[in-house]
């Protein structure tokens, strides 16, 4: 029996929950005031009002927060649960308005209206049912969600309110649509709506069964993981683009608007997120874009860091970090002082040449501290690549920007100090070539536009401090050289070398190996033998090692005899712990000898010292060089030859004196190549001596290059000769006269205990390099200069074999020998 409407009637308040007309509803109720709207509800066997809440999230309801429009209800079942909530059903009557809220308080009672449904049925409605009946047909056999023989129930209603209340609670939209369909009175315009819901939703279905065909297909021939793929790769084509990727799109875009770059930077990588948002994000080509889009976010176009630009702290911390290098840190203490002067400068390009081990790279660390940059570092030996430098074209798989941009990534601000190592050791093939690239990079005037393969976009390079070291620059590209400002590092003496050992290497050497200053003590007089008789270097590598294996057997002893133990270095307790001294120290020959002079040398690891010996043998003229000498080294020897010759009546020898000997020149150490020219008046002396008879002072060494003439020509690297002359215990050495303003760059310690002698002609190297005796008494009664010049001219000093009456034509002249 229909209960009469009788107001008040208790007012239930649903969550996310509309109830239509016809329509029975299980429900659970937990809240007290619901549950007591329910009982009150029971007790005169009335109408409960169902409305639906507005925010499902509010716990306890008031009247704004209830919809105005519900149903009707009528409560077919009640059933209490043991745990406090019940459990009822629910049957829908009719809609109804609420007019007014009676009690709030213990439970909700309200004054209601029921909401009158016109009747009238007219042609077009009939036809709207049609097409409701047809549509929601269409709709049950897509979605597989409802029951089937829904469609024969609702092919049997006639009235449309009723069609309308019976299809609604079937379909899948929004609360917020249902309220509005239960809020429409017309039954007309209640079903529009209906079918406008339900074709969007059929639509939606539709998209649905093609992606679940297109991926049954496709799963045909895959394993489960290709199928869960291609299910997201279908959705994504349907659905124009993923949440996910979505997301990481705006992402990029917001990171683009929040970097401060360049605008021609901008404007690409503008264009490679807008071709992004138009691939499929599982695209191979997708990936290419969007790794070139992270280099390009990730560059740090105008970002620097902030130079702490004070000169004396920046004295003192290079003062801390290297030991000598006075030149090198005189010049970056100027660049800081311009740029401080000048606020902006474009960034020096310094190359520090010097033999290994004298500090060239830590050098670079400590001017990156001391200016308060940041340090980067590439080693650029070996590389032949191109693309090394300038990175690689995206068309390339797996393709990267060069090392120049990867290390300003890594830095994170574009104005570290950057370290380019061993820029001499680069080599080219099919490839391209390396030192080339760098010409962009190391130009002041062009780098602000260095344009990377990769990027494709020009960055500006001008503020980077860039530094190169290399060893030696005969293998440094003239036009690269040409860029850069050539600050030479040369060895260090004993003092400096002592002073190093003392203040870094062995405090550096107790640290690594876990002792304590009081552990270990080593020598002055230690370390300077270590310097002398085990190591034979210009810088400090060998000798850091050295000190390293001192560390190491004093740790052992430490850990033999206590923690506590000192031990305590001498110079006779080196045998013990490094074996049996390896080189000779300050020792020169013994003896004067005859044909074995003295030259220095200059290599990539410093100078050296470097014996050349010539013998005279029987036979027809032939010079033989060996000693494994490159060609410049052999044509020295062969203008010296020359050079005897044409002098062969001033030193005394026959006319012909080559035609009956072989002249054999050998410079030791074989298995070593040789080459330059600077050896040139050493093998003339040692020709000469071999061939006079007449030895070469054991304490004299030389450097110079020879012509044909005689003239002594400038060498370089006269510093480096002087060092290795210094640590030979050579205490003479004859130098171009040319080279005299080269003499103040040799430490002063060094230079106090040489003598050094300039010379512009061989006749002059011949009077200080050969042991005369009384041969050349005549020299102290002659005009030095007059006699050179005369000789020169070939007017007097011609005595010859020809000119002494009786003697043999074969024996030498005596008392006749240019200075």
């Amino acid at each position: 029996m229909k209960p009469s409407l009788v107001n008040p009637v208790p007012l239930l308040a649903l969550r996310e929950l509309v109830v239509f007309p016809q329509q029975v509803v299980p429900l659970f109720v937990g809240r007290e005031k619901s549950v007591k709207a329910i009982e009150e509800s029971q007790k005169e066997n009335k109408y409960i009002m169902l409305a639906a809440q507005k925010d499902a999230r509010t716990s306890n309801p008031g009247q704004k927060d209830i919809y105005s429009v519900g149903t009707l209800g009528e409560v077919v079942q009640l059933i209490r649960l043991a745990d406090g909530p019940i459990k009822v059903l629910v049957e829908g009557k009719s809609r109804a308005r609420i007019k007014k809220y009676i009690q709030e308080d213990e439970f909700m009672l309200v004054d209601v209206e029921e909401i009158v449904i016109p009747g009238d049925v007219s042609t077009e409605l009939k036809a709207l049912m049609r097409s409701v009946n047809v549509t929601f047909e269409n709709y049950v056999k897509l979605g597989k969600k409802v029951n089937p023989e829904m469609i024969m129930q609702v092919n049997a209603i006639e009235d449309p309110s009723r069609l309308a209340d019976a299809i609604v609670v079937q379909l899948n939209i929004k609360l917020e649509d249902k309220q509005e369909i239960l809020e429409t009175i017309s039954p007309q315009e209640r079903l529009e709506k209906i079918l406008s819901h339900m074709k969007s939703e059929i639509e939606i279905l539709q998209v649905e069964k093609r992606i679940r065909n297109r991926v049954k297909k496709q799963m045909e021939k895959t394993q489960k993981e290709y199928y869960l793929n291609e299910q997201m790769r279908a959705i994504q084509k349907e659905l124009g683009e993923k949440d996910d990727f979505r997301n990481e799109i705006q992402e990029l875009e917001d990171k683009l608007k929040a970097k401060d770059m360049p605008d021609e930077a901008r404007d690409k990588t503008e264009k490679e997120i807008r071709k992004l948002k138009m691939m499929s994000p599982m695209s191979a080509e997708a990936t290419v874009v969007r790794n070139y889009v992270d280099w390009m976010l990730a560059l740090p176009w105008n970002e620097v860091s902030d130079d702490e630009i004070d000169i004396e702290k920046a004295r003192a911390i290079l003062e801390e970090d290297h030991y000598g290098l006075e030149k090198v840190k005189e010049r970056i203490l100027e660049y800081l002082a311009v740029q401080k002067l000048v606020g902006k400068m474009k960034g020096p390009i310094l190359c520090l040449v010097g033999p290994p081990g004298v500090g060239k790279t830590s050098l670079g660390k400590s001017v990156a501290r001391s200016t308060g940059r940041k340090f980067v570092r590439v080693a650029l030996g070996g590389v032949r690549d191109e693309a090394e430098i300038r990175g690689h074209r995206r068309t390339y798989i797996g393709a990267l920007p060069g090392k120049i941009i990867q290390s300003l990534k890594k830095a994170g601000t574009s104005n570290p100090v950057f370290l380019l190592d061993e820029v001499d050791k680069m080599s080219t093939d099919f490839r391209g070539d390396p030192s080339s690239a760098l010409l962009e990079v190391l130009d002041p005037e062009q780098n602000d536009t260095f344009n990377d393969h990769y990027l494709d976009s020009d960055y500006d390079l001008s503020k980077v401090m860039f530094i190169t070291t290399a060893n030696t620059l005969h293998t440094i590209p003239q036009p690269l050289m040409d860029r850069m400002e050539i600050i030479r590092l040369s060895g260090y003496t004993e003092l400096e070398k002592l002073a190093i050992s003392k203040k870094y290497l062995f405090s550096k050497q107790l640290a690594e190996n876990g002792l304590a200053t009081e552990n270990v003590t080593i020598d002055d007089a230690a370390f300077l033998q270590v310097i002398r008789r085990y190591t034979r270097e210009s810088g400090v590598r060998n000798l850091e090692r050295e000190i390293a294996t001192l560390c190491r057997k004093a740790a052992v002893e430490v850990v033999e005899k206590g923690r506590e133990s000192k031990i305590h270095i001498k110079i006779d307790d080196l045998p013990r712990y490094l074996g049996q001294p390896r080189f000779r120290y300050g020792k020169s020959e013994d003896v004067n000898q005859i044909g074995t002079s003295t030259g220095l040398a200059w290599t990539e690891k410093g100078g050296e010292l470097l014996l050349i010996e010539t013998t005279i043998l029987p036979g027809r003229g032939r010079l033989q060089i060996t000693g494994k000498l490159g060609d410049v080294m052999q044509e020295s020897a062969r203008a010296a030859l020359s050079y005897v010759r044409s002098r062969a009546e001033m030193l005394g020898l026959p006319r012909y004196f080559y035609d009956k000997i072989d002249i054999h020149v050998h410079v030791p150490e074989g298995a070593i190549p040789k080459d330059g020219p600077s050896a040139g008046i050493t093998m003339a002396t040692s020709m000469v001596s071999a061939l006079t008879g007449i030895p070469i002072d054991k304490n004299v060494a030389m450097t110079g290059e020879i012509t044909l003439r005689g003239n002594v020509l400038p060498i370089g690297g006269l510093k480096e000769k002087a060092l290795a002359a210094h640590r030979g215990g050579i205490r003479r050495i004859i130098l171009p006269k040319e080279n005299e303003n080269d003499i103040e760059e040799i430490p002063t310690t060094v230079r106090n205990d040489l003598e050094l002698i300039p010379a512009s002609h061989v006749d002059e190297v011949l009077y200080e390099a050969l042991s005369f005796g009384n041969l050349l008494e005549f020299e102290k009664r002659l005009d030095q200069k007059l006699v050179r010049d005369e000789i020169l001219f070939g007017e007097i000093g011609k005595v010859t074999a020809d000119d002494a009456d009786g003697e043999d034509k074969d024996k030498p002249a005596v008392g006749v020998v240019t200075h």
